[in-house]
């Protein structure tokens, strides 16, 4: 059975529109393929570079793929890529954050821009705050950013904010086997 006839997850997908190489790119769609694979629909911006190899991996293995967009931004940024099966428009910045989080089981976070970093911080201050989402950091630019997070003491653990729902994923393989323990796993265990 493909992942369009058991989607019945969802998944957040950041990632920029300029892929810092061939390798994150090819991250980024295995990634795609791997969340319709178990079960995932996708949820990403709708447009190129990361966000397209993520729809393009989930879209060739079933899955529904929705662009979360602003309203009014559709003649500044373009068409969305090919993949995206449905969209949302939303009037803000704020407004649109929240759908991505409100309506996710997982997000998903790679390399990208000033955008994508907004919506990294995000994912993180709303898994802290509001609902412990699992937040997988993914490639070798995201993983960079993670350790200075850590090293510059922008990102701790407390008892109060827990960071057991954070996960790291340089590669496919290891970011199948997240998906598979979130199934095992109660959120924020090991």
């Amino acid at each position: 059975m493909n992942g369009l006839h058991r989607a019945n997850r969802t998944a957040g997908f950041f990632g920029g529109v300029r892929p810092a190489s061939a390798e994150e790119e090819k991250l980024a769609e295995e990634i795609g393929q791997a969340l319709a694979e178990a079960g995932y629909r996708l949820l990403h911006g709708g447009y190129n570079g990361l966000m397209e190899a993520a729809a393009r991996g989930a879209s060739s293995a079933g899955a529904p793929v929705t662009a979360v967009t602003l309203v009014d931004k559709h003649d500044e940024w373009g068409a969305f890529n090919r993949y995206a099966t449905a969209s949302v428009h939303l009037p803000d910045l704020g407004a649109r954050l929240n759908h991505y989080l409100d309506h996710t089981d997982l997000v998903i976070a790679m390399g990208g821009g000033i955008g994508t970093l907004h919506e990294l911080t995000a994912a993180v201050y709303y898994a802290t705050t509001i609902r412990p989402v699992p937040v997988v950091l993914a490639g070798a630019t995201a993983l960079r950013l993670l350790a200075f997070l850590r090293e510059e003491k922008w990102l701790y653990e407390t008892p109060t904010r827990p960071l057991g729902f954070l996960r790291t994923a340089e590669t496919t393989h290891v970011f199948r086997a997240h998906i598979a323990a979130l199934h095992t796993t109660p959120i924020g265990g090991a």
